[in-house]
């Protein structure tokens, strides 16, 4: 999940916009609906192994290197930049944790390439030069010279996929944006994607990787778009034949979840919710029943083989999301399962993990597999 504070934007409305008359370049970088993602490599390359057997697949959305820091938005905090120092003790655990792993492919969400936030690392090629891999490719979901908004200023996070084998074509496919929004405040607010990369593997021909991060704080039905765009791109690769490994950040609970309503859950102190005779109002990003019931948005993807199967997302050791705030205790860390993998591969996945272990790295647990041999 991510959220940005909107409430002071239209007090720099009449600034903003002499500085966009003024300005040479778009203060926000807008995206055509299909377009190529931005390719890295490794500083020092590594030998790519030969076999593709037990091919480990983990997804981690890792909160921008954030760690549990009580950010605004997000976890009833107020800090909105990280120091340097703060920034590379955050990765070099997430670093120390996926070469521990070992996964051959990563999928990442919430990843920093230039933000003010997070001292302008480049996270991407931050973590391909201090781990194993060899490629990586980057889809923007939100690249602004500045946002106005709680002194954030200039920021590029967004999707990306890393790989020990070479990546030979990887693009970025629009979402919708949301529609309930003031023209200011989808101005500078988030573009979400897509990311689709085809993978050189040892003989597997048309193997491909597809991350996404659906929405979190939609009040429409942007979410289902979303998705349903989502299960769009998995069918068409399936029905041309292509193998893949999916995943991401889906912002949703699984199918039989036995609630969806956390809004009491991520209360923060001086917040008032459930007040109104109808039950209302709905803390953003808490409440997963506002259009559809969205543990169903999830269902249709079970037609391919999961990580976690439906029954086990139930359980709490498969939780993978905590906004980590005043209500949670040593003994309590996760409260609701919104992070997914899947495959068409015929033999599925094994060794499904969900590592709750990772508490400290971010407000997302990492979900890996093992492609069955």
């Amino acid at each position: 999940m991510v959220s940005t504070g909107s409430s002071n934007l239209k007090q720099f409305a009449a600034y903003l916009a002499v500085i966009i008359l003024l300005s040479c370049r778009s203060l926000v970088t807008t995206f055509d609906d299909i377009q190529d993602a931005v390719a890295f490599t490794a500083a020092s390359k590594i030998n790519e192994p030969t076999s593709a057997d037990n091919l480990k697949v983990m997804t981690w959305n890792i909160r921008f290197g954030a760690a549990r820091i009580p950010w605004f938005g997000d976890s009833c905090g107020d800090r909105v930049l990280m120091t340097e120092a703060e920034v590379t003790t955050n990765m070099d655990s997430i670093v120390l944790f996926i070469n521990s792993e070992l996964p051959d492919i990563l999928l990442i969400q919430e990843i920093d390439l230039s933000s003010k936030r997070s001292a302008y690392m480049n996270q991407v090629q931050y973590i391909l030069d201090k781990t194993y891999f060899n490629y990586g490719v980057y889809a923007s979901n939100w690249d602004a010279e500045i946002i106005p908004s709680d002194g954030l200023g200039k920021v590029d996070m967004g999707n990306a996929i890393l790989s020990r084998w070479k990546i030979i074509d990887a693009e970025r496919i629009q979402l919708s944006l949301l529609n309930y929004q003031d023209d200011l405040t989808k101005y500078f607010y988030l573009r979400r994607n897509i990311l689709k990369a085809k993978i050189e593997l040892p003989i597997i021909e048309d193997f491909y990787v597809v991350d996404i991060h659906a929405t979190a704080f939609a009040t429409d039905d942007t979410k289902q778009k979303h998705i349903s765009k989502y299960k769009e791109v998995l069918d068409e690769l399936n029905n041309q034949g292509a193998v893949f490994v999916t995943g991401g950040d889906l912002n949703s609970i699984p199918p039989g979840a036995d609630s969806t309503d956390f809004c009491l859950e991520d209360i923060c102190s001086g917040e008032s919710f459930h007040t109104e005779t109808d039950g209302g109002p709905h803390r953003e990003g808490s409440y997963f029943n506002n259009i559809v019931s969205e543990p169903d948005l999830v269902q249709p993807f079970y037609v391919y083989h999961p990580a976690i199967d439906s029954i086990s997302t139930r359980d709490p050791i498969h939780f993978t999301h905590s906004p980590w705030n005043t209500n949670y205790t040593t003994t309590n860390y996760w409260d609701r399962k919104l992070d997914y993998l899947f495959t068409n591969f015929a033999d599925g996945f094994s060794d499904g993990t969900t590592h709750q272990e990772t508490y400290k790295y971010s407000d997302h647990a990492p979900v890996s597999a093992v492609l069955n041999p």
